[in-house]
Protein backbone atom coordinates (compact mmCIF):
# COMPACT_ATOMS: atom_id res chain seq x y z
CA UNK A 1 0.00 0.00 0.00
CA UNK A 2 1.51 3.37 -1.33
CA UNK A 3 1.11 6.42 0.63
CA UNK A 4 0.20 8.22 -2.75
CA UNK A 5 -2.58 5.55 -3.37
CA UNK A 6 -6.05 7.00 -2.69
CA UNK A 7 -6.25 3.63 -0.97
CA UNK A 8 -3.97 4.71 2.18
CA UNK A 9 -4.98 8.48 1.70
CA UNK A 10 -9.04 8.13 1.74
CA UNK A 11 -9.64 5.07 3.87
CA UNK A 12 -7.05 3.39 5.81
CA UNK A 13 -4.84 6.85 6.94
CA UNK A 14 -8.33 8.51 8.18
CA UNK A 15 -9.71 5.66 9.49
CA UNK A 16 -6.45 4.40 11.49
CA UNK A 17 -5.50 7.79 12.52
CA UNK A 18 -9.34 8.64 13.91
CA UNK A 19 -9.52 5.17 15.83
CA UNK A 20 -6.24 6.24 17.25
CA UNK A 21 -7.34 10.04 18.45
CA UNK A 22 -10.35 8.59 20.32
CA UNK A 23 -9.12 5.10 22.11
CA UNK A 24 -7.21 5.23 25.75
CA UNK A 25 -3.41 4.94 25.53
CA UNK A 26 -3.91 1.43 26.77
CA UNK A 27 -5.36 0.10 23.49
CA UNK A 28 -3.61 2.66 21.31
CA UNK A 29 -0.29 0.63 20.66
CA UNK A 30 -2.25 -2.73 20.12
CA UNK A 31 -4.42 -0.52 17.47
CA UNK A 32 -1.46 0.98 15.78
CA UNK A 33 0.04 -2.61 16.17
CA UNK A 34 -2.80 -4.74 14.10
CA UNK A 35 -3.25 -1.51 11.58
CA UNK A 36 0.23 -2.00 10.63
CA UNK A 37 0.49 -5.63 9.93
CA UNK A 38 -2.16 -4.81 7.88
CA UNK A 39 -0.62 -2.17 6.03
CA UNK A 40 2.44 -4.73 5.26
CA UNK A 41 0.10 -8.00 4.18
CA UNK A 42 -1.98 -5.71 1.79
CA UNK A 43 1.42 -6.00 -0.25
CA UNK A 44 2.93 -9.07 1.12
CA UNK A 45 0.49 -11.64 2.18
CA UNK A 46 2.78 -14.42 3.54
CA UNK A 47 5.66 -12.49 4.00
CA UNK A 48 3.82 -11.25 7.01
CA UNK A 49 4.31 -13.77 8.86
CA UNK A 50 8.18 -13.13 8.08
CA UNK A 51 7.96 -10.00 10.24
CA UNK A 52 6.40 -11.23 12.87
CA UNK A 53 8.62 -13.76 13.33
CA UNK A 54 11.13 -11.32 13.51
CA UNK A 55 9.88 -9.28 15.83
CA UNK A 56 9.02 -12.13 17.97
CA UNK A 57 12.45 -13.17 17.98
CA UNK A 58 14.31 -9.92 18.55
CA UNK A 59 12.17 -9.35 21.64
CA UNK A 60 13.49 -12.80 23.20
CA UNK A 61 16.41 -12.32 22.13
CA UNK A 62 16.45 -8.17 23.73
CA UNK A 63 14.69 -10.02 26.97
CA UNK A 64 17.37 -13.17 27.56
CA UNK A 65 20.34 -10.18 27.28
CA UNK A 66 19.07 -7.93 29.81
CA UNK A 67 18.22 -10.85 31.80
CA UNK A 68 21.67 -11.95 31.25
CA UNK A 69 23.24 -8.49 32.01
CA UNK A 70 20.84 -8.64 35.43
CA UNK A 71 22.72 -11.81 36.54
CA UNK A 72 25.86 -10.26 35.78
CA UNK A 73 26.83 -11.77 32.66
CA UNK A 74 27.26 -10.20 29.14
CA UNK A 75 24.85 -11.66 27.14
CA UNK A 76 28.01 -11.83 24.35
CA UNK A 77 26.60 -15.35 23.37
CA UNK A 78 22.81 -14.25 22.85
CA UNK A 79 24.05 -10.92 20.51
CA UNK A 80 25.89 -13.16 19.03
CA UNK A 81 23.38 -15.50 18.14
CA UNK A 82 20.51 -12.28 17.53
CA UNK A 83 23.38 -11.03 14.85
CA UNK A 84 23.36 -14.17 12.94
CA UNK A 85 19.47 -14.71 12.93
CA UNK A 86 18.97 -11.86 11.48
CA UNK A 87 21.78 -11.70 9.11
CA UNK A 88 20.46 -14.84 7.78
CA UNK A 89 17.08 -14.06 6.87
CA UNK A 90 18.52 -10.96 5.46
CA UNK A 91 20.83 -12.84 3.53
CA UNK A 92 18.72 -15.52 2.57
CA UNK A 93 15.89 -13.49 0.89
CA UNK A 94 18.04 -10.85 -0.05
CA UNK A 95 21.74 -12.51 -1.50
CA UNK A 96 21.40 -16.00 -1.70
CA UNK A 97 19.84 -16.04 -5.56
CA UNK A 98 22.19 -13.32 -6.44
CA UNK A 99 25.28 -14.81 -5.23
CA UNK A 100 24.39 -18.67 -6.21
CA UNK A 101 24.36 -17.12 -9.93
CA UNK A 102 27.35 -15.91 -9.81
CA UNK A 103 28.64 -18.95 -8.32
CA UNK A 104 26.86 -20.78 -10.81
CA UNK A 105 28.82 -18.75 -13.98
CA UNK A 106 32.30 -19.81 -12.40
CA UNK A 107 34.12 -22.98 -13.89
CA UNK A 108 32.86 -26.15 -12.49
CA UNK A 109 30.13 -25.02 -10.40
CA UNK A 110 27.55 -24.96 -13.15
CA UNK A 111 25.64 -27.75 -10.42
CA UNK A 112 24.43 -24.94 -8.89
CA UNK A 113 21.98 -23.44 -11.81
CA UNK A 114 19.45 -24.77 -10.58
CA UNK A 115 19.62 -24.63 -7.27
CA UNK A 116 20.23 -20.41 -8.08
CA UNK A 117 17.23 -20.95 -10.28
CA UNK A 118 14.99 -22.16 -7.33
CA UNK A 119 15.63 -19.17 -5.45
CA UNK A 120 14.89 -16.81 -7.74
CA UNK A 121 11.62 -18.41 -8.22
CA UNK A 122 10.82 -18.73 -4.88
CA UNK A 123 12.53 -16.29 -2.80
CA UNK A 124 11.14 -12.83 -3.28
CA UNK A 125 12.34 -9.48 -1.73
CA UNK A 126 10.42 -9.26 1.09
CA UNK A 127 9.47 -5.04 1.37
CA UNK A 128 11.27 -3.51 3.68
CA UNK A 129 13.35 -6.46 5.11
CA UNK A 130 16.52 -4.23 4.85
CA UNK A 131 14.84 -1.69 7.05
CA UNK A 132 13.05 -3.85 9.74
CA UNK A 133 16.40 -6.13 10.15
CA UNK A 134 19.02 -3.19 10.58
CA UNK A 135 16.28 -1.60 13.46
CA UNK A 136 15.42 -4.97 14.88
CA UNK A 137 19.60 -5.35 15.03
CA UNK A 138 19.83 -2.27 16.39
CA UNK A 139 17.96 -3.07 19.55
CA UNK A 140 19.58 -5.84 20.71
CA UNK A 141 22.76 -4.20 20.35
CA UNK A 142 21.55 -1.45 22.27
CA UNK A 143 20.42 -3.46 24.92
CA UNK A 144 23.87 -5.24 25.12
CA UNK A 145 25.25 -1.74 25.59
CA UNK A 146 23.00 -0.83 27.79
CA UNK A 147 21.60 2.07 25.78
CA UNK A 148 17.99 0.64 25.94
CA UNK A 149 16.10 -1.00 28.02
CA UNK A 150 14.19 -4.26 27.08
CA UNK A 151 10.35 -3.60 27.11
CA UNK A 152 8.70 -6.59 28.77
CA UNK A 153 5.61 -5.84 26.50
CA UNK A 154 5.95 -7.77 23.33
CA UNK A 155 3.59 -5.21 21.92
CA UNK A 156 5.49 -2.23 22.59
CA UNK A 157 8.86 -3.62 20.57
CA UNK A 158 5.86 -4.68 18.24
CA UNK A 159 4.74 -1.05 17.45
CA UNK A 160 8.61 -0.40 17.76
CA UNK A 161 9.80 -2.62 14.48
CA UNK A 162 6.54 -2.92 12.78
CA UNK A 163 5.12 0.89 12.37
CA UNK A 164 3.38 1.32 9.21
CA UNK A 165 5.11 4.88 8.80
CA UNK A 166 8.09 3.68 8.45
CA UNK A 167 7.88 -0.16 8.07
CA UNK A 168 9.17 0.07 4.35
CA UNK A 169 11.26 2.52 3.93
CA UNK A 170 13.06 3.56 7.28
CA UNK A 171 14.08 6.17 8.66
CA UNK A 172 15.66 3.05 10.69
CA UNK A 173 14.48 4.09 14.10
CA UNK A 174 16.42 3.80 17.22
CA UNK A 175 14.11 1.83 20.36
CA UNK A 176 16.24 4.33 22.90
CA UNK A 177 14.29 7.16 20.81
CA UNK A 178 10.95 6.15 20.89
CA UNK A 179 10.90 4.07 24.06
CA UNK A 180 9.37 6.69 26.27
CA UNK A 181 6.92 7.72 23.53
CA UNK A 182 5.55 4.44 23.07
CA UNK A 183 4.49 4.63 26.85
CA UNK A 184 3.66 7.94 27.61
CA UNK A 185 2.98 10.13 24.02
CA UNK A 186 0.39 12.33 23.53
CA UNK A 187 -1.14 14.14 20.75
CA UNK A 188 -0.86 17.72 20.75
CA UNK A 189 -2.96 19.99 17.89
CA UNK A 190 0.33 21.74 17.81
CA UNK A 191 2.36 18.33 16.76
CA UNK A 192 -0.53 16.96 14.53
CA UNK A 193 -0.81 20.17 12.38
CA UNK A 194 2.44 19.87 11.67
CA UNK A 195 2.57 16.35 10.93
CA UNK A 196 -0.16 16.84 8.27
CA UNK A 197 1.60 20.00 6.86
CA UNK A 198 5.21 17.95 7.05
CA UNK A 199 3.36 14.79 5.01
CA UNK A 200 1.98 17.36 2.45
CA UNK A 201 5.37 18.00 1.54
CA UNK A 202 6.57 14.13 1.05
CA UNK A 203 3.64 13.90 -0.63
CA UNK A 204 4.25 16.93 -3.13
CA UNK A 205 7.94 15.77 -3.37
CA UNK A 206 7.06 12.38 -4.83
CA UNK A 207 4.26 13.11 -7.02
CA UNK A 208 4.75 16.50 -8.26
CA UNK A 209 8.77 16.11 -8.82
CA UNK A 210 9.96 12.43 -8.53
CA UNK A 211 7.16 10.66 -10.17
CA UNK A 212 7.53 13.21 -13.41
CA UNK A 213 11.51 13.86 -13.78
CA UNK A 214 11.55 9.43 -12.85
CA UNK A 215 9.54 8.85 -16.08
CA UNK A 216 12.29 11.05 -17.57
CA UNK A 217 15.21 9.31 -16.52
CA UNK A 218 13.78 5.69 -17.08
CA UNK A 219 13.50 6.66 -20.79
CA UNK A 220 16.77 7.79 -20.83
CA UNK A 221 18.33 4.81 -19.06
CA UNK A 222 16.52 2.55 -21.77
CA UNK A 223 18.11 4.21 -24.71
CA UNK A 224 19.89 2.07 -26.76
CA UNK A 225 23.78 3.55 -26.36
CA UNK A 226 23.84 5.12 -29.76
CA UNK A 227 20.86 6.62 -29.37
CA UNK A 228 21.68 8.40 -26.21
CA UNK A 229 23.80 11.95 -26.97
CA UNK A 230 25.88 13.57 -24.77
CA UNK A 231 23.07 16.30 -23.89
CA UNK A 232 20.44 13.57 -23.18
CA UNK A 233 22.57 11.69 -21.10
CA UNK A 234 23.04 14.36 -18.51
CA UNK A 235 19.67 15.46 -18.71
CA UNK A 236 18.97 11.85 -17.64
CA UNK A 237 21.47 11.77 -14.53
CA UNK A 238 20.22 15.00 -13.79
CA UNK A 239 16.76 14.09 -13.31
CA UNK A 240 17.58 10.83 -12.30
CA UNK A 241 19.55 13.28 -9.21
CA UNK A 242 16.70 15.01 -8.22
CA UNK A 243 14.31 11.91 -8.63
CA UNK A 244 16.19 9.68 -6.16
CA UNK A 245 16.58 12.66 -3.70
CA UNK A 246 12.57 13.63 -4.14
CA UNK A 247 11.25 10.54 -4.00
CA UNK A 248 13.51 9.04 -0.45
CA UNK A 249 13.52 12.18 1.35
CA UNK A 250 9.80 12.62 0.67
CA UNK A 251 9.08 8.85 1.57
CA UNK A 252 10.98 9.76 4.87
CA UNK A 253 9.27 14.02 5.33
CA UNK A 254 5.80 11.55 5.19
CA UNK A 255 6.71 8.60 7.51
CA UNK A 256 7.66 11.73 10.01
CA UNK A 257 4.83 13.61 9.40
CA UNK A 258 2.41 10.62 9.95
CA UNK A 259 4.81 9.91 13.04
CA UNK A 260 3.70 13.26 14.38
CA UNK A 261 0.02 12.72 13.66
CA UNK A 262 0.29 9.34 16.00
CA UNK A 263 2.31 11.37 18.69
CA UNK A 264 5.80 10.45 17.31
CA UNK A 265 9.03 12.20 16.76
CA UNK A 266 11.09 10.33 14.42
CA UNK A 267 14.44 11.54 13.36
CA UNK A 268 15.48 13.74 10.08
CA UNK A 269 16.97 11.45 7.42
CA UNK A 270 17.85 13.81 5.20
CA UNK A 271 19.19 17.62 5.53
CA UNK A 272 19.21 18.94 2.02
CA UNK A 273 22.72 16.77 0.96
CA UNK A 274 22.86 18.56 -2.63
CA UNK A 275 25.03 21.16 -1.17
CA UNK A 276 27.23 19.54 0.59
CA UNK A 277 31.15 20.78 0.42
CA UNK A 278 32.60 17.12 0.06
CA UNK A 279 31.59 13.66 -0.12
CA UNK A 280 31.82 13.56 3.71
CA UNK A 281 29.33 15.98 5.01
CA UNK A 282 27.03 14.91 1.88
CA UNK A 283 26.88 11.16 4.39
CA UNK A 284 26.51 13.12 7.05
CA UNK A 285 22.92 14.64 5.41
CA UNK A 286 22.10 11.83 2.85
CA UNK A 287 20.00 8.80 4.17
CA UNK A 288 20.98 9.61 7.55
CA UNK A 289 19.46 7.32 9.80
CA UNK A 290 21.63 4.44 7.78
CA UNK A 291 24.68 6.33 7.59
CA UNK A 292 24.76 6.27 11.22
CA UNK A 293 23.42 2.87 11.91
CA UNK A 294 27.12 1.78 10.17
CA UNK A 295 28.67 4.56 11.58
CA UNK A 296 27.85 3.24 15.25
CA UNK A 297 27.56 -0.50 14.96
CA UNK A 298 30.16 -1.14 12.33
CA UNK A 299 32.67 1.39 11.45
CA UNK A 300 33.42 2.36 15.22
CA UNK A 301 33.69 -1.22 16.26
CA UNK A 302 36.26 -1.40 13.75
CA UNK A 303 38.22 0.40 15.50
CA UNK A 304 37.02 3.43 13.18
CA UNK A 305 39.81 6.66 12.92
CA UNK A 306 41.67 4.96 15.95
CA UNK A 307 43.88 2.37 14.64
CA UNK A 308 46.23 3.90 12.06
CA UNK A 309 45.51 5.46 8.25
CA UNK A 310 45.73 2.38 6.80
CA UNK A 311 43.31 0.82 9.02
CA UNK A 312 41.14 3.81 8.92
CA UNK A 313 41.02 3.08 5.31
CA UNK A 314 40.35 -0.55 4.83
CA UNK A 315 37.06 0.36 7.39
CA UNK A 316 35.78 2.97 5.32
CA UNK A 317 36.27 0.42 2.14
CA UNK A 318 34.56 -2.18 4.25
CA UNK A 319 31.35 0.27 5.67
CA UNK A 320 30.67 1.25 2.02
CA UNK A 321 30.97 -2.08 0.27
CA UNK A 322 28.53 -3.07 2.65
CA UNK A 323 26.55 -0.01 2.33
CA UNK A 324 26.39 -0.51 -1.35
CA UNK A 325 25.63 -4.15 -1.05
CA UNK A 326 22.51 -2.93 1.77
CA UNK A 327 20.92 -1.51 -1.21
CA UNK A 328 20.77 -4.55 -3.65
CA UNK A 329 22.24 -7.56 -4.76
CA UNK A 330 24.48 -6.66 -7.61
CA UNK A 331 27.96 -5.37 -8.74
CA UNK A 332 26.84 -2.19 -9.49
CA UNK A 333 25.75 -1.53 -6.17
CA UNK A 334 29.19 -3.09 -4.79
CA UNK A 335 31.12 -0.77 -6.86
CA UNK A 336 28.66 2.34 -6.05
CA UNK A 337 29.99 1.72 -2.66
CA UNK A 338 33.73 1.45 -3.23
CA UNK A 339 33.60 4.52 -5.18
CA UNK A 340 32.04 6.34 -2.34
CA UNK A 341 34.47 4.68 0.08
CA UNK A 342 37.37 5.35 -2.40
CA UNK A 343 35.90 9.47 -2.20
CA UNK A 344 35.76 9.26 1.75
CA UNK A 345 39.91 7.90 1.37
CA UNK A 346 41.02 10.71 -0.80
CA UNK A 347 39.08 13.35 1.33
CA UNK A 348 40.89 12.57 4.38
CA UNK A 349 44.43 11.78 2.06
CA UNK A 350 44.05 15.78 1.45
CA UNK A 351 41.00 16.70 -1.17
CA UNK A 352 39.49 17.41 2.07
CA UNK A 353 41.50 20.46 3.01
CA UNK A 354 41.40 21.77 -0.52
CA UNK A 355 37.69 21.46 -0.72
CA UNK A 356 37.50 23.22 2.75
CA UNK A 357 40.16 26.00 1.02
CA UNK A 358 37.98 26.33 -2.11
CA UNK A 359 34.83 28.98 -3.05
CA UNK A 360 31.62 26.91 -1.98
CA UNK A 361 30.18 26.71 -5.33
CA UNK A 362 33.51 25.07 -6.52
CA UNK A 363 33.75 22.92 -3.58
CA UNK A 364 29.96 21.92 -3.86
CA UNK A 365 30.00 22.07 -7.78
CA UNK A 366 32.95 19.28 -7.25
CA UNK A 367 30.87 17.16 -4.34
CA UNK A 368 27.08 16.50 -6.66
CA UNK A 369 29.42 15.75 -9.69
CA UNK A 370 31.25 13.25 -8.17
CA UNK A 371 27.60 11.98 -6.19
CA UNK A 372 25.85 12.07 -9.59
CA UNK A 373 28.54 9.88 -11.66
CA UNK A 374 27.91 7.60 -8.45
CA UNK A 375 24.17 7.71 -9.20
CA UNK A 376 24.93 6.49 -12.65
CA UNK A 377 26.14 3.13 -11.80
CA UNK A 378 23.79 3.03 -8.53
CA UNK A 379 20.87 3.30 -11.29
CA UNK A 380 22.39 1.40 -14.80
CA UNK A 381 20.97 -2.40 -15.26
CA UNK A 382 24.40 -3.74 -14.84
CA UNK A 383 28.33 -2.54 -14.73
CA UNK A 384 28.49 -2.16 -19.18
CA UNK A 385 25.00 -0.51 -19.03
CA UNK A 386 27.06 1.77 -16.39
CA UNK A 387 30.03 2.35 -18.75
CA UNK A 388 28.25 2.75 -21.65
CA UNK A 389 26.27 5.67 -19.92
CA UNK A 390 29.51 7.07 -18.25
CA UNK A 391 31.07 7.10 -21.66
CA UNK A 392 27.95 9.11 -23.17
CA UNK A 393 28.27 11.51 -20.41
CA UNK A 394 31.82 12.54 -21.97
CA UNK A 395 31.04 12.17 -25.62
CA UNK A 396 33.00 8.48 -24.98
CA UNK A 397 29.98 6.31 -26.40
CA UNK A 398 26.72 6.93 -28.12
CA UNK A 399 26.08 10.25 -29.74
CA UNK A 400 26.04 9.15 -33.66
CA UNK A 401 23.93 10.48 -36.57
CA UNK A 402 21.07 8.15 -34.69
CA UNK A 403 21.01 10.03 -31.54
CA UNK A 404 17.44 11.50 -29.97
CA UNK A 405 17.50 14.89 -29.46
CA UNK A 406 17.12 16.30 -25.63
CA UNK A 407 13.59 17.83 -27.13
CA UNK A 408 12.00 14.21 -27.62
CA UNK A 409 12.31 13.35 -24.08
CA UNK A 410 11.83 16.79 -22.02
CA UNK A 411 8.78 18.95 -22.53
CA UNK A 412 7.95 22.26 -20.97
CA UNK A 413 6.19 21.05 -17.76
CA UNK A 414 9.39 18.31 -16.96
CA UNK A 415 11.82 21.07 -18.06
CA UNK A 416 9.86 23.74 -15.43
CA UNK A 417 10.19 20.56 -13.02
CA UNK A 418 13.60 19.74 -13.19
CA UNK A 419 14.18 23.71 -12.01
CA UNK A 420 11.65 23.69 -9.71
CA UNK A 421 13.51 20.31 -7.99
CA UNK A 422 17.22 22.08 -8.40
CA UNK A 423 15.68 25.25 -6.48
CA UNK A 424 13.83 23.32 -3.96
CA UNK A 425 16.75 21.00 -3.40
CA UNK A 426 18.93 23.79 -1.79
CA UNK A 427 17.84 24.99 1.94
CA UNK A 428 14.92 27.51 1.07
CA UNK A 429 12.69 26.52 3.41
CA UNK A 430 14.78 26.31 6.68
CA UNK A 431 15.79 29.77 5.36
CA UNK A 432 12.42 31.11 5.69
CA UNK A 433 11.57 29.54 8.62
CA UNK A 434 14.82 31.01 10.34
CA UNK A 435 13.54 34.51 8.77
CA UNK A 436 10.77 34.45 10.62
CA UNK A 437 11.73 33.30 13.61
CA UNK A 438 13.71 36.31 13.89
CA UNK A 439 10.93 38.66 12.34
CA UNK A 440 9.50 40.13 15.99
CA UNK A 441 6.24 41.01 14.57
CA UNK A 442 4.53 40.24 11.39
CA UNK A 443 4.30 36.77 11.28
CA UNK A 444 0.68 36.38 10.87
CA UNK A 445 0.75 36.61 7.50
CA UNK A 446 3.65 34.86 6.62
CA UNK A 447 1.69 32.02 8.75
CA UNK A 448 -1.02 32.29 6.69
CA UNK A 449 1.36 31.86 3.53
CA UNK A 450 2.48 29.16 4.35
CA UNK A 451 -0.68 27.62 5.35
CA UNK A 452 -1.58 28.14 1.59
CA UNK A 453 1.41 26.84 0.35
CA UNK A 454 0.47 23.66 1.72
CA UNK A 455 -2.99 23.85 0.72
CA UNK A 456 -1.61 24.83 -2.95
CA UNK A 457 0.68 21.45 -2.48
CA UNK A 458 -1.82 19.14 -1.23
CA UNK A 459 -4.18 20.40 -3.78
CA UNK A 460 -1.69 20.02 -6.63
CA UNK A 461 -0.78 16.59 -5.39
CA UNK A 462 -4.51 15.06 -5.58
CA UNK A 463 -5.00 16.53 -8.96
CA UNK A 464 -1.61 14.52 -10.18
CA UNK A 465 -2.89 11.58 -8.60
CA UNK A 466 -5.80 11.60 -10.12
CA UNK A 467 -3.91 11.89 -13.67
CA UNK A 468 -1.45 9.51 -13.18
CA UNK A 469 -1.02 5.91 -11.94
CA UNK A 470 1.19 5.95 -8.51
CA UNK A 471 4.65 4.43 -8.92
CA UNK A 472 6.48 2.69 -5.78
CA UNK A 473 8.77 4.47 -3.85
CA UNK A 474 12.54 3.89 -5.01
CA UNK A 475 13.45 2.55 -1.98
CA UNK A 476 11.22 -0.13 -1.63
CA UNK A 477 13.46 -2.31 -3.44
CA UNK A 478 16.09 -2.09 -1.46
Amino acid sequence: MLFSQPAFLFAFLPLVVGVHLVLPRALGNAWLLLASLVFYAWGEGAYVGLLVASLAANHVFGRLVARAQARGRSGRGVVALAAAANLALLFTFKYAAWLLAELAAAPGLAALAEPAAWAERHLALPLGISFYTFQALSFVLDVARRDAAAPRSPLDFGVYLALFPQLVAGPIVRYRDVAEQLRTRTVALAGFAEGVRRFTFGLAKKVLVADVLGGVADDVFALDGAARSPSLAWVGIVCYTLQIYFDFSGYSDMAIGLGRMLGFTFPENFLYPYVSRSVTEFWRRWHISLSTWFRDYLYVPLGGNRRGRARTYTNLVIVFVLCGLWHGAAWTFVVWGLFHGALLIAERAGLRGLLDRAPRVVATAFTLGSVMLGWVVFRADDLPHALEYLGALFGLAGGGPLAHTVALHVDRYELTTMFAGALFAAPLHPTFLAWRARRASGTLGLDLLESSATLALGALAAMALADQTSTPFLYFRF
